[in-house]
């Protein structure tokens, strides 16, 4: 059986592992799961591991579950059918992360977790390249060039290539919230190897954020906005919540 690569970057997936390494075995849904490197993973800590993915003809691991699921619409599983469900690399390249939401509210068990990245468009090194060229590195513009370039190494599967949903923080608590997931933890991939340049300029940024009143900024999430794994993050926040 051929070994499936990694369609995301390890340290996500590292990440992730010792998230789940601390909790207790369950059931577990792996959505999008892309080739299977994380199911794989999964599997050997002990999870039950289901699996699906808008593209299921591409996954390549043997006696696993996965069926074809678009995070747009409704997931082949019934109600409180997952103690965990694990989304990397989905939410940024569909349509209504919003609905995706509510679909991993729906399939958790009461007190499951969600575990979900998101790139971090909010980081330090992001803010400024967003005030200098108007977009972020995770979320170029999707010119036809731009276009052609993916198609040539995808195919038809686009969705796998194109982030077209620059969801943040604020935008991933508010939905994830609305739709009955709380007790949030915030996690990154790993820390930028020269964040430490940028220490002066964050150290400004939260001093100013001082200068707002204490209700304001648990209003506006600023002290949150401006922690060391939003702020100072690498270029992944993953959240981990859980259904009320």
């Amino acid at each position: 059986m051929e070994i499936p690569f990694a369609m995301a970057h390890p340290a996500i997936y590292e990440t992730v592992e010792r998230i789940l390494g601390r909790m207790s075995r369950g059931r577990l849904l792996d959505v999008p799961s892309g080739r299977g490197a994380l199911a794989e993973s999964l599997i050997k800590m002990g999870f039950d591991v289901s699996c699906a993915d808008l593209y299921p003809e591409i996954f390549q691991l043997e006696n696993v579950e996965n069926l074809k699921g678009d995070l747009d619409g409704t997931l082949p599983y019934a109600d409180a059918s997952f103690d965990y469900i694990v989304c990397v690399e989905g939410l940024e390249h569909i349509e209504n992360p919003a609905n995706a939401i509510r679909e991993f509210s729906r399939m958790l068990k009461p007190g499951g977790t969600l575990i979900a990245s998101v790139p971090n468009i909010m980081n330090i090194e992001e803010r400024l390249r967003w005030l200098f060229a108007g977009y972020t590195s995770h979320f170029k513009p999707l010119s036809k060039e731009v276009q052609a370039e993916y198609v040539e190494i995808v195919g038809s599967m686009e969705e796998i290539a194109f982030h077209i949903n620059p969801i943040g923080y604020s935008e991933m608590r508010f939905l994830l919230e609305k739709s009955g997931l709380s007790d949030f933890k915030l996690h990154m991939d790993k820390a930028k190897k020269n964040s430490w340049r940028f220490i002066p300029l964050t150290a400004l940024i939260r001093l100013s954020s001082r200068f707002t009143s204490k209700a304001k900024r648990r209003r506006r999430w600023a002290d949150e906005l401006n922690s060391n794994e939003i702020l100072l993050g690498g270029n992944t926040l993953i959240f981990e919540a859980k259904k009320q």
